[in-house]
């Protein structure tokens, strides 16, 4: 802590008082919320958080410091950090520096004795929106000049932001090569993959369908990342193209990607799911796993619902054929993953890698492989 007032502001008005922590500096963006109790190191340098400002619902952030091995990127994506009570421990095992510290070596604001509870509520009835941290000495009207510039996440372009600048290969031997368009991918998939024997090239989100297909992929796979679905036709264009000549397999935004490859339509949801306790039902095991997520926009089931209202594996009609819902948010019944029927291909929403987040779905990359080995 530095002693330094700061607030919170949204587009709606409603200011939350605190600290300034981390950084010195205003930070404006999509201010969201994360419910998980850990992995405030992981959030920040998710390259889906890339333009966002998160706000940690569990109350102390910061007790077991941050290390190497707990970042998901080169760098910090999160905008701002907005916390009840922040902690600057670096005795924990496995700490290298202090999470404030690290804030500040990475230039990132963040703010410290916010009612964290009153902002998470108001998002909740009111829905993600523009907001800010700002120092105590900034105006108001200044707050709200700044925030009026931010363009709101609604079709939004961030994955060109965070993509790599040219291809990166990961792994050795002989195991299946898993061409993935890297729209902000996750340190933890890749290693999940590399873990099961794959070879895992990431690409730019800009290479063309032929430039994948030249290096003759055993399947395509689709990252997480932030931004819109919708504004991203270039890469929905180049799935088009992959759909049929190869297995091809999303997360997260790529779950929202392929479908809206297949015709389908995407939305966004009013606050988001974002952490590491949300129940989804596997409709072809019948059992429940609690889930990591993280994303802001979802897809429409068949007949354009938002909501299904039963537990059966409905059917889709594609413009590649039959799909089949496989997966069910248990909070909101919103589609978390689905299967092509007559091409090899599916998608699920959340994040079965848990970086954070428990470990219920790491199955579903052996399932993955086995699909790629059965075409």
């Amino acid at each position: 802590m530095n002693g330094r007032d700061a607030y919170v502001l949204l587009e709606d008005g409603t200011r939350f008082d605190g600290e300034a922590c981390g950084a010195a500096g205003n930070a404006v963006g999509e201010v969201v919320f994360t419910t998980g109790m850990s992995g405030y190191q992981e959030s920040m340098t998710d390259p889906s958080f890339a333009g966002q400002l998160i706000t940690f619902t569990y109350p102390h952030i910061g007790n077991y410091g941050v290390s190497a091995r707990a970042m998901e990127s080169e760098r910090v994506w999160a905008r701002a950090a907005i916390m009840r009570e922040a902690r600057n421990r670096e005795d924990a095992p496995g700490a290298e520096r202090g999470w404030l510290d690290w804030l500040c070596d990475c230039g990132v604001p963040a703010i410290s004795g916010v009612d964290t509870r009153a902002l998470v509520r108001h998002i909740r009835d009111a829905g993600a929106m523009r907001g800010g941290i700002f120092q105590g000495t900034t105006a108001e009207a200044d707050a709200r000049a700044l925030l009026d510039a931010e363009p709101p996440m609604a079709g939004r372009d961030l994955a060109s932001v965070v993509t790599p600048h040219e291809m990166s290969l990961h792994g050795s031997g002989d195991g299946p090569l898993v061409a993935v368009i890297d729209t902000g991918i996750k340190s933890s998939i890749v290693r999940n993959l590399v873990a099961r024997g794959a070879r895992v090239a990431l690409y730019p989100c800009s290479t063309s369908a032929h430039m994948l297909l030249e290096d003759e992929p055993d399947a395509v796979f689709v990252a997480n990342g932030p931004g819109d679905p919708a504004a991203l036709e270039q890469i929905v264009q180049t799935l088009r193209e992959l759909v049929g000549r190869k297995p091809v397999w999303g997360i997260c935004l790529g779950h929202q990607l392929l479908c809206r490859a297949l015709g389908l339509s995407t939305y966004k949801l009013p606050f988001g799911h974002r952490g590491a306790n949300h129940p989804v039902k596997d409709l072809q095991t019948g059992r429940v796993e609690i889930t990591s997520q993280n994303h802001g926009f979802a897809v429409l089931g068949p007949g354009g619902a938002e909501r299904l209202e039963s537990d059966e594996p409905v059917r889709w009609e594609t413009d590649y054929g039959a799909a089949r819902l496989t997966h069910v948010n248990l909070y909101d019944r919103t589609v978390e993953g689905f299967e092509l029927l007559e091409v090899p291909g599916g998608a699920v929403q959340y994040h079965p890698e848990a970086g954070p987040g428990p470990h219920d779905s790491l199955h579903l990359f052996d399932r993955f492989l086995e699909r790629i080995a059965a075409a």
